[in-house]
């Protein structure tokens, strides 16, 4: 399905009744989720020297719509999977990270065929909660990404030092590392230093606190052997990138700035030795012309494809 070039969230066919069938499915036969996990084809496997193209949609699971300057750009599911369905059918897209009901959606719709497969684990803290920090697993269990084959899980792990809620956060990762790790699956943690002002979380983005970020984060667990980071670009991304010896995605967040400064910032840092690949979302699912294909094949542009994957 194509969108309209000049809007952001309006496809050509806006059939309201598209995806009916996955409600019928639902309602009628909940086991055919299952079905379709353990058919799917999985990715044919990760090497170092091709980096990795990764979706991001997880954000509505927090109450995070917003993108840009429209409040619940991401409200409408069917539009969702609309932009995500384009996204996944790029062959240099190679998978999709994903709260349980997105990745329910497209498993049905058969779209993560040869595809990495991300859960969302942590969805507790919702944007704009009193206990937002206190970020709790609502999501995929380590047990559950495991049943659906897929190949890890991903926290979102922010740290306030002024805020009593960040230790059992902490905690909580902690024992989702270990327990992805007893099944040798991925843990894509997400860190960052945060703050509170004004009643809103803010992320320090400042290169000292992402490198403080990474040095808390990459400490937790029993075992670091399945930990990946999923980090953000900034400023000195040659410092950040010293501090860690973990395979590195790197994250889009709301977009700001013109599409070729973000994608700018993205080039320079995917040269980097230790980055995997991008995991980004609302920036090339809700690009500013409404032309999603066109933004993810520029995105892919900027990836690094040394070895090939061998069949």
């Amino acid at each position: 399905m194509s969108l309209h070039p000049g809007t952001a969230t309006i496809a050509v066919d806006d059939d309201p009744r598209r995806y009916e069938h996955l409600s019928t499915i639902r309602l009628e036969d909940p086991e055919a989720v299952a079905r379709a996990a353990k058919a799917r084809r999985r990715h044919p496997g990760l090497k170092y020297g091709r980096q990795n193209f990764i979706v991001a949609a997880d954000h509505p699971a927090r109450g995070a719509l917003a993108v840009g300057n429209d409040p619940v750009a991401m409200a409408d599911r069917r539009q969702l999977l609309d932009r995500l369905q384009i996204a996944l059918a790029n062959p240099a897209v190679d998978g999709i990270l994903a709260s349980p009901d997105i990745m329910d959606d497209l498993l049905l719709l058969g779209a993560l065929d040869g595809k990495l497969v991300f859960g969302s684990m942590n969805r507790g803290g919702l944007a704009g909660l009193v206990n937002e920090f206190d970020d709790r697993f609502t999501g995929h269990t380590a047990a559950a990404l495991e049943e659906l084959g897929a190949d890890g899980g991903k926290m979102l792990t922010r740290i306030c030092l002024g805020d009593p809620d960040t230790v059992a956060t902490l905690e909580a990762t902690a024992k989702a590392i270990d327990s992805l790790a007893e099944r040798k699956l991925i843990a894509m943690v997400e860190p960052f230093l945060s703050v509170r002002e004004n009643g809103r979380v803010r992320n320090d983005l400042s290169t000292d606190a992402v490198i403080k970020s990474i040095g808390i984060a990459e400490g937790l667990g029993s075992t670091s052997a399945y930990t990946w980071m999923k980090l953000p670009v900034v400023d000195q991304m040659e410092r950040v990138m010293a501090a860690t010896t973990m395979p590195t995605v790197l994250l889009g967040g709301d977009p700001a700035g013109t599409q070729d400064e973000v994608f700018a910032t993205w080039g320079a840092a995917l040269a980097l030795p230790g980055v995997q690949g991008l995991t980004v979302g609302r920036t090339l699912l809700y690009p500013a012309d409404g032309d999603v294909a066109g933004a993810v094949a520029a995105a892919a542009s900027l990836l690094h494809h040394t070895t090939e994957v061998s069949e």
